[in-house]
């Protein structure tokens, strides 16, 4: 079996030891939890860097697979320091993400009962004024019925009273010219009387 996977396995059986060590840093603020995971990231790149220049310097000695065990193990071991550091700090902000996430839930709930109370005070408020405006037009509506009957009214009024003037003027149109007819049928009576009085 090869070096390399002996040490795999060996890095996986020992992961839950890792995590349980007593010197791993556990952060009590989002901060500290940033902070802890940024130099974890830089502690892999660091070992990252120093593994690939270990190895470079291996191939010029004797030992070569000594040299690169070694490396190997130290490279391992960083890593391993590295995930150490990050996971209690990604644990945190996960909680504190999820813990976040059921505070915002727990206030919507406490909230949903006054937004539900708003929203029907501004229903009804809503509704008072689409009744107000209601009231309004139909106000205005009758105000222009009344004014509509009224000039109406004044029209069949004044109507009537052309009316009866016409016929006042038609009344004394008719007794002044009986009046004149009258006077004309006397005048001609006379007249006839007078020529029937005269000798012939």
């Amino acid at each position: 079996m090869p070096i390399r996977s002996v040490l795999l396995i060996a890095l996986l059986i020992a992961c839950p030891v890792w995590a349980q060590g007593p010197d791993v840093d556990i952060p009590q603020t989002l901060e500290e939890a940033a902070s802890q995971r940024a130099r974890a990231k830089q502690m892999v790149a660091e070992a990252d860097a120093r593994y690939a220049t270990e190895q470079e310097a291996c191939y010029k000695k004797f030992l070569v697979n000594s040299c690169l065990d070694e490396a190997r193990k130290r490279h391992t071991q960083a890593l391993i320091d590295a995930r150490n550091l990050d996971i209690p700090a990604r644990d945190f902000q996960r909680e504190a993400k999820r813990a976040d996430v059921e505070a915002k839930e727990a206030q919507r709930a406490a909230d949903r009962p006054l937004r539900a109370a708003e929203q029907q005070a501004q229903g009804e408020i809503y509704r008072a004024e689409e009744a107000a405006k209601a009231a309004e037009r139909e106000k205005k509506i009758a105000a222009k019925a009344r004014k509509a009957a009224e000039g109406r009214q004044k029209t069949a009024a004044e109507q009537a009273r052309r009316q009866a003037k016409q016929e006042q003027r038609a009344k004394d149109d008719a007794a002044r010219a009986a009046k004149k007819a009258d006077e004309a049928a006397r005048k001609a009576a006379k007249g006839a009387a007078s020529t029937a009085a005269l000798p012939k």
